[in-house]
Formats: structure tokens, sequence, C-alpha cells
């Protein structure tokens, strides 16, 4: 069975993202992993030249006339896919500030071994963390993501939808998938307010037109996550190992009375729904396994 891994970034410095701890996850189950590194105005081609042997760069322009929907990520994900190896059974993607936790890695192998002969299953289905603010929390409301897929089976038309949170068959087909059993660690919200804040003026620059940014996006030196917060709950598990440096050298602090939360009506709503079996949650995918 042979793996490769893909994955995209630009700015990974500037914008502080975990970006080497998301490939290093990969690389135990990868016999290479794409890197598509955009046109950067920081030094994150070194960055990512000095991870691994197994990682191969290739070198993009992000298109920054694409500014709606997020299109350019889906866009230069799809230019990493088109240059893994012909010949993989499985591709693994990761963004920038997702990263697998090596306690699932027996769980991702076997999964991709159970269904590499399985040839209705387009993909694996993973499990969400979404930290917020620090280590310490991560979002519960129904704003955040469930599950996504990241293990697909290339050489299907497969190709990533949207702003690149998931995958679709041509011409706009849901993939098929079975549990990986595994979680994705989602870090985009855990950063030095400063560079969360270069991180939101640049991010919405891929969905909105500048006339939005400048009546929606708060001019500041520091991102203040007080002001965005929802449901949060403490988070009691172990981190994956490749992000425990980052963690130790942290230099922000971020305390939230998870009593006072914010829920929305509509998060009740959907609650309350999901208690009586109902799941109103929006799914990219049709869970098969």
């Amino acid at each position: 069975m042979r793996v490769s891994g893909f994955t995209f970034i630009r700015n990974a410095i500037l914008l502080d993202y975990p970006v080497v701890a998301s490939i290093q996850s990969i690389l135990p189950l990868c016999d290479e992993v794409v890197v598509a590194v955009g046109n950067s105005d920081d030094d994150t081609l070194a960055l990512i030249q000095n991870i691994d042997p197994k990682v191969k760069i290739i070198q993009t322009t992000w298109d920054d006339s694409l500014r709606q929907n997020g299109r350019v990520l889906a866009v230069e994900t799809d230019k990493a896919l088109a240059a893994i190896d012909p010949q993989a059974d499985w591709a693994i993607y990761i963004q920038g500030d997702e990263v697998l936790h090596q306690e699932d890695h027996p769980a991702i192998l076997k999964a991709m071994h159970i269904y590499v002969q399985d040839q209705e299953v387009d993909g694996l289905l993973f499990d969400y963390l979404h930290f917020y603010g620090s280590y310490d929390f991560i979002g519960v409301s129904n704003n955040w993501y469930k599950k996504e897929i990241r293990v697909i089976r290339p050489g299907r038309c497969i190709f990533s939808f949207r702003d690149a949170q998931g995958f679709r068959k041509h011409p706009e087909q849901k993939l098929k998938v079975a549990k990986a059993n595994a979680r994705v660690f989602h870090y985009g919200w855990v950063k030095d307010p400063a560079a969360m804040q270069r991180k939101q003026e640049s991010f919405h620059k891929l969905w909105h037109d500048d006339a939005w940014l400048e009546k929606n996006i708060k001019v500041a030196k520091n991102f203040d996550y007080e002001d965005h917060i929802h449901e949060l709950g403490r988070f009691e598990g172990t981190h994956p190992q490749w992000i425990a440096e980052r963690i130790a050298a942290r230099n922000w602090t971020f305390q939230s009375d998870i009593s006072r939360s914010k829920r929305t009506l509509k998060n009740r709503i959907k609650n309350l729904l999901k208690w009586l079996g109902i799941d109103t949650n929006y799914t990219n995918y049709t869970l098969i396994r």
C-alpha cells in the first residue's frame, strides 16, 4: 500500500501557522508528502525545505484576484493533489493549522488497510477538535464542523471543494466515506493575538473585497478572543507530540469561564433536535461504513 500526503501553505511564519507540526504528523504514515508552497513574504520555502527528505515541494503563485468564498484555497489544494505519486493508493490531506495525534496513527493505518480493496469507499472521515484562544479550550457549538474527509482515494476525479474544507467528485458528487476512527486537532484559532490579527486581515481577503474588510474587520494590533466566543469546553486530553514545543513557547494567556459561554437560539434549537435524534448539521460526505 502506497500513501502520499499533500498540503499547501503561504506566509507560514508571518501568519504563525504550525505547518511544520502538521507535516510531521502525517510523515510517518506517508511515503511522500507534497507541499505546494505559495509565493510568500517570509521564509516559508526554507522552513518547508528543512523538514524531511520525504517532503516534495512544488512552488506556486496564488491568484490574489480570487476573493470569493476562499476559492483560492481549493485551487492550491488541487495543485498539491495533482503532484502526488500517481501510483498512490491513498492520499492524506492536512491543512497548515491541523495536526494528527500519534496515538491515532494505528487506527488510520488500519482503516486504510481495511478499505484499500473496498472500491466503494472514496475516502476516510475524521473527527475534529477545534481549539480556541488557548490549548486548553475547544469550540463545542454547532458553528464548528464536527467531521471532515482527510484521506481520499486518488484518481477518481476528486477535487477540493469550495474553500478547501472538504472534497467532491466531478461534477459535484459527495464522496462515500468510512470512519477513520481518528482525530484532527485544529489549531487555527490558537495564536499569539498579534499573529491572529494579521491572519484575520489576510484570511478575509480570500472571501471579501476591500470595502467589506474596511467595514467588518476591526483595526487593531491584537485580536480580541473574548469578542468572538460562542460555546467553549475545557480540553482534558493530550496534544500531539509535534505541537509540544509550540505549546511550551506560547507567550500569551487566555482564560474563559465556560459556564458563561454564549449559546445562540439557533444552537439551542439544533442541540434540542440532536437530542431528539435529528441531526441538522451540514455534511459534505456520505457515510457508508
